[in-house]
């Protein structure tokens, strides 16, 4: 190919690839949000792990931010605490079923990537809850 060819060639090419992204732009938001929205439901089922216990009192009676945070361990962390969200309670429900699972069979199991699971289980592991014996995690008794 000579010098004009090649770059009409790339230019074509490059045309091409700018328009099929502009068709599947629309699919991958779409895909994004209901990404988004099934890791919403996934802990919908599950009780709420409210740090300051009173998910059941009227809005009057529950304390303000700033008497929660008056109130809060002092750690330094921000958010809510460590082991206590809903992938942390499900990797705990799989544990107890299947006592010794490791964590690439929790991921698989949760479909989630094995690196959240490595910093979820020591956390449940500092709790009390778990304890790890070779590769596999078990309910602490």
């Amino acid at each position: 190919m000579k010098g004009s060819n090649v770059s009409d060639f790339l230019a074509e090419k490059r045309r091409e690839i700018q328009e099929r992204l502009k068709e599947l732009k629309p699919l991958h938001e779409e895909y994004l949000k209901l990404e988004a929205a099934e890791q919403a439901l996934a802990g919908v089922n599950r009780p709420a792990a409210d740090s300051t216990g009173d998910a059941s009192r009227p809005a009057a009676k529950r304390k303000s931010p700033a008497k929660r945070r008056a109130a809060s361990t002092g750690t330094g962390r921000r958010g809510r605490p460590k082991g206590s969200g809903a992938r942390a309670t499900q990797a705990l429900d799989l544990v107890r079923a299947k006592p010794g699972i490791t964590i690439p069979e929790l991921a698989e199991a949760m479909d989630i990537k094995q690196n959240y699971l490595y910093r979820v289980m020591p956390g449940l592991a500092e709790q009390g809850q778990v304890t790890k014996s070779g590769r596999g995690w078990h309910v602490k008794k």
